[in-house]
């Protein structure tokens, strides 16, 4: 008998001793994007820089999928400039998820400047992952840092750092058509040399250069003074309907403006939301949620959505320091009403064309093919931030929300937005027209 129970001792203990298979679920994915957003707010990214900040992290993950699972394909030599990834020494020792959220969380790492954050995050995670099964952790680890590795050498060359470097935009104040800093904060324009980045997919920031906007003149009766009165008209009706106003709804909801800033006395401070790439993202987890995609498809989802974005805004940006069209803010005051405030805070960039509509446009495009034409979902993107719920039939209806809401705010002209929306929607099937991904 106590032979027997020896035995069954020995059994007990060595079973307990025995590591179990790590499981990477589509959560810890979801979790480490978000953990990313939350670090940009904090870090206040601009949108052209956050959508970098998503997109190769993205890619990083993706290519380690495409690897391991034949139902995707690697983006090597299809992404601009992007060599294949190195194979596992041992691939038969790699769990292949879990070597492509540590490749996410590297990447992500060196694209942010909180460091700190992101690591104590990554470090939370690896002493799980290593306590439930340290071989397996170690191999994986170890895989997912060399194509991290990998990723970052190729994204150093994608003209980033150069464009640090290089001069401010210079105002021209002595042609009443090119855009001005506006209130509160007058800040410069930002990201003035964002069409010399590397896109992924479209053959260049001019590719497509949309058509021009109406000639500036503030005759009345000419198409562009017809245009900046409707913006004021608009604001007006908007006014007499009151703060409940669907408008005003719908303007907040996506102003997703990181350049917030609220004044108080001689205090100037910045308010904390995401970037109009940050709301696609969200939408991104929605419908992956919605649809219960597993681990790799919310990966391919992330990554699709997320390089249309990128290349969305090199496209948007090009033709805004081109055109370098000024805001409505500045002209109404001048010549209409020189108390008028717009709805939503006008962002430190050019006006045309709308960089909501262009985005908007091209994500819309990506979430489309991916999920289908009819997709309703309940968008919840910004509960954190205070808004409520907004739903839409599509992800098309969200984009033209999304473009519309601008004139709301009182922020762009009626051109900027509707030919906004289609320079995304043509970047967008350009994009998924020269990118195979399945």
């Amino acid at each position: 008998m106590k032979r027997i129970l020896a035995f069954w001792v020995v059994v007990l203990l060595f079973s307990c001793n025995q590591e179990q298979p790590i499981v990477v679920s589509v959560d810890d994915l979801h979790n480490s994007i978000d953990q990313v957003t939350n670090i940009m707010i904090h870090d206040i990214f601009s949108p052209p820089v956050a959508s970098r900040v998503y997109a190769y992290p993205n890619i990083a993950a993706y290519e380690i999928v495409a690897l391991a699972d034949d139902n995707y394909v690697s983006l090597a030599n299809q992404a601009r400039d992007l060599t294949p990834i190195p194979n596992p020494e041992d691939s038969e020792k790699v769990n292949y998820e879990l070597a492509a959220l540590i490749a996410h969380i590297d990447v992500s790492r060196r694209l942010i400047f909180s460091e700190e954050k992101i690591t104590a995050y990554r470090d939370s995670l690896y002493s799980v992952w290593e306590a439930k099964n340290k071989s397996e952790f170690g191999n994986s680890k170890a895989y997912g840092l060399a194509v991290a590795e990998h990723i970052a050498n190729w994204m150093k060359n994608d003209n980033y750092y150069q464009t640090r470097t290089m001069p401010k935009f210079s105002v021209q104040t002595d042609d009443p058509s090119r855009w001005q800093p506006t209130p509160p904060a007058y800040m410069d324009g930002i990201e003035p040399h964002w069409n010399k980045i590397r896109p992924f997919v479209i053959d260049s920031a001019s590719q497509f250069k949309p058509t021009p906007p109406p000639p500036f003149s503030m005759e009345k009766g000419t198409d562009f003074y017809n245009e900046v009165k409707e913006v004021y008209d608009i604001s007006m009706d908007i006014t007499k309907k009151g703060d409940d106003s669907e408008e005003i709804a719908i303007a907040q909801f996506w102003d997703c403006n990181p350049y917030v800033s609220v004044t108080r006395g001689h205090l100037m401070f910045a308010t904390k939301k995401i970037s109009p790439g940050a709301h696609w993202i969200g939408i991104t987890k929605i419908a992956s949620k919605m649809t219960n995609s597993d681990f790799s498809k919310t990966v391919y989802a992330y990554t699709k959505t997320s390089i249309a974005i990128y290349d969305a805004f090199i496209s948007c940006w090009d033709e805004k320091y081109r055109s370098n069209l000024i805001r409505p803010e500045t002209l109404i005051n001048e010549h209409i009403d020189e108390n008028w405030k717009p709805v939503l805070q006008t962002p430190p960039f050019p006006e045309y064309t709308s960089g909501h509509s262009v985005v908007s446009g091209a994500a819309a495009t990506a979430l489309t093919d991916i999920f289908g034409d009819d997709f309703a979902f309940a968008d919840d993107t910004e509960v954190a931030y205070g808004l409520p719920i907004r739903s839409f039939a599509s992800f098309n209806q969200a984009a033209d929300e999304a473009a519309i809401s601008r004139m709301y705010g009182g922020i762009h002209y009626r051109t900027a937005v509707d030919i906004g929306v289609k320079q995304g929607r043509d970047l967008g099937k350009f994009v998924l027209d020269n990118l195979k991904m399945n």
